[in-house]
């Protein structure tokens, strides 16, 4: 479960950090005092649940709210404060829950157990033997674009190595020299990548930081790893075939064969 935090007196934020942890164990919680850092972070990741601070400055929780619902409806928003006054404004907002400080433990579980929208966990897997393939719930994950697919494709296939712009213009654009205007394309294509798979709850397969692209193995379960880690069904799924619409995977199929063949 995805989970933010949002009030800008850092003691206060750490108490309800402290009490959300021990109530929601094993929850990926982040914290902010600024409004605008949660915002930002939530346009990139999915988030379940907001517990927000109504009276913050900059930007009031209740905005912060209006702002979360429109990036997305179905998260989940608590309020936490030390005002009652705002009970019928939170009412309004369809808000899931409304908590005075200082926040408890049981009130936090409480809320937690009766959210307004419980949050739904897709099975994700991919295919990477034969056609490249994302699939949530046993059914095919859609991308807007077809290189944001192929983009995540040539993440995994790097195992959590690396990429920068040069690296993937020269494997998706591959007839295209380096440009402002295909450099543009790949802030796109990774924008909607970023999108779909917030949308499935796997925002936090993508690593980015300064031109800089890469996935977390750890977070994916993929017949390519599974063949990598041993793992017999998948050493006998394997049959000659390896992200085939992708010609830049030819080089990792070439290896995949001579291992089944040769071993080693």
């Amino acid at each position: 479960m995805n989970i933010i935090a949002v009030d800008d007196e850092s003691d206060a934020l750490w108490c309800i950090e402290e009490a959300i942890r021990k109530a929601v164990p094993g929850c990926d919680l982040k914290t902010f005092t600024n409004p605008k850092d949660a915002l930002e972070h939530a346009k990139w990741h999915f988030v379940t649940v907001a517990f927000l601070d109504i009276e913050m400055r900059g930007m009031t929780g209740l905005d912060l709210a209006l702002r979360l619902k429109e990036l997305n409806p179905k998260t989940n928003i608590i309020f936490v404060t030390g005002y009652s006054d705002y009970t019928g404004n939170a009412l309004r907002l369809r808000a899931s829950g409304y908590i005075m400080k200082p926040a408890s433990v049981g009130q936090i579980q409480d809320e937690i157990e009766n959210l307004r929208y419980p949050p739904i966990m897709q099975h994700l897997y991919i295919q990477c033997f034969g056609a490249f393939e994302v699939f949530a719930d046993g059914k095919p994950l859609s991308f807007q674009r077809t290189k944001s697919k192929e983009l995540l494709a040539y993440l995994i296939d790097r195992k959590g190595a690396a990429a920068n712009t040069g690296d993937i213009i020269g494997a998706l654009w591959e007839d295209e020299p380096v440009s402002a205007s295909v450099c543009s394309q790949v802030r796109t294509v990774f924008a909607e990548l970023c999108k779909a798979l917030k949308a499935a709850g796997a925002d936090d397969w993508i690593i980015k930081s300064r031109n800089s692209f890469s996935v977390d193995p750890d977070k994916i379960s993929c017949d390519y790893y599974e063949f990598l880690n041993g793992n017999v069904t998948a050493l006998n799924t394997y049959a000659g075939e390896y992200m085939s619409q992708y010609s830049w995977a030819e080089m990792t199929n070439g290896w995949l064969s001579h291992k089944t063949n040769y071993g080693g």
